[in-house]
């Protein structure tokens, strides 16, 4: 299918409003995939507005630190934590936003946003409604009882769904499998992204306060439970053993804090950046990254390492895999320590083997993770929509 991106405008035919709503812009996933769309969606076809909530305490917003020219109409009530109350005034604001922009297409990211923005679109009558799982709550965040809420809840949602869009094919196969939707009902929209020209190495690792001539090892991403930074620190130890000089950063923050035991047995071994608008600069300075997940999406933060040329070490969760080519592009493991930090040491200890992984990395990330490729993607799926709904012609979109 062909999108309208590379078409002239036609006269007489709407351009498409589309509402998007996302919980909130914290630093992650799904706020990159936004901001891309939010930039790339071709305004001589689609009216574009973008709806969030509010960024939580101790998470770094994705706007202010790294994309300030995209504009978010903030929805003062609609937040990550479940707050019965805050929860039906958020849906209230939905309804009224959908009331006077009558999009034609809601289209929600994120659990949250996803039940409510979902329900406020059947209640204000919104036409399409489209739903984006970056990853899934089926394993390693509840309990086995309110996992079933959850995926009651998320079947019921499905069934009010126009499309359903996964980030990666192993995604949408746990969702099918758990009765979330049909797999006809799905589009697999990879992630798509860019990054900004980082800086040479010696001045990477001048800006991070990181020795010249050492290995370095870094984690990208939330500390948070599921994406397991104990597991990291864990790895970080193994490795000091057999390659004493390693370095490890850890750039983010979030909801937990790395065990201080920890933090004192690595001593200056350890580097805890915080959020940084500058994530090339980290990326840069690093020779692998470790990811050490529980549970992903497909993590936007191994597409980053790929596009500045970085082999990654990461857990074979979730649709990890389809970013990361074990043994051409990294190298993936269970979630055992003990095989994450020997994949790390010999990645560490084979300079030759890095680079030509790095390589390939660049080569074919670039190639399937571009902004370009996601938006062209997003079009193509909102004009199958508007021609299936007669309100564009065939002839925008290639059957």
């Amino acid at each position: 299918m062909s999108t309208p991106t590379n078409r002239p405008p036609v006269s007489g035919i709407p351009r498409l409003r589309v509402m998007r709503v996302v919980t909130r812009m914290n630093i992650g996933g799904p706020a990159v995939q936004v901001s891309a769309l939010v930039r790339g969606l071709d305004p001589a076809y689609f009216d574009h507005r973008l709806f969030a909530g509010q960024v939580g305490p101790g998470e770094a917003d994705h706007v202010e630190q790294r994309a300030p020219d995209v504009a978010v109409r903030r929805l003062t009530w609609l937040g990550r934590a479940v707050r019965p109350t805050d929860d039906v005034r958020a849906l209230a604001e939905l309804i009224s936003a959908m009331r006077r922009f009558r999009p034609h297409i809601v289209h929600t990211h994120t659990a949250k946003a996803g039940a409510l923005g979902r329900t406020a679109a059947v209640l204000a009558r919104v036409p399409a409604r489209v739903h984006t799982f970056h990853g899934h709550l089926l394993h390693g965040y509840f309990s086995p009882a309110r996992t079933r809420v959850v995926v009651r809840t998320e079947r019921a949602l499905a069934a009010v769904s126009d499309r359903l869009v996964a980030v990666g094919g192993r995604v949408r196969d746990d969702l099918v499998a758990a009765g979330i939707g049909t797999a006809g009902k799905y589009a697999v929209v990879p992630p798509g992204t860019t990054l900004p020209a980082a800086p040479e190495r010696p001045e990477a690792r001048r800006l991070l306060g990181l020795p010249p001539e050492v290995p370095v090892v870094a984690y990208v991403g939330r500390v948070t439970g599921i994406k397991r930074p104990d597991r990291f620190l864990a790895v970080a130890r193994e490795v000091r053993r057999a390659v004493p000089g390693a370095r490890f950063v850890m750039c983010g923050e979030g909801d937990l804090r790395p065990d201080p035991a920890a933090v004192t047995e690595l001593g200056d071994a350890l580097h805890l950046l915080g959020w940084r608008a500058d994530v090339e600069t980290v990326y840069a300075a690093a020779d692998l990254v470790l990811l050490t997940s529980d549970n992903e999406g497909m993590p936007v933060s191994l597409i980053e390492a790929g596009l500045a040329g970085v082999p990654a070490v990461a857990t074979d969760v979730g649709s990890v895999a389809e970013v990361v080519r074990d043994e051409k592009t990294g190298l993936l493991a269970g979630p055992s320590v003990t095989e994450l930090a020997r994949h790390t040491v010999r990645l560490l200890r084979d300079e030759r083997l890095r680079r030509e992984m790095g390589a390939r990395a660049r080569e074919t990330t670039l190639r399937r993770f571009g902004a370009d490729r996601l938006v062209a993607d997003t079009e193509a799926l909102y004009a199958s929509i508007a021609v299936a709904r007669g309100w564009w012609p065939p002839s925008l979109s290639e059957r």
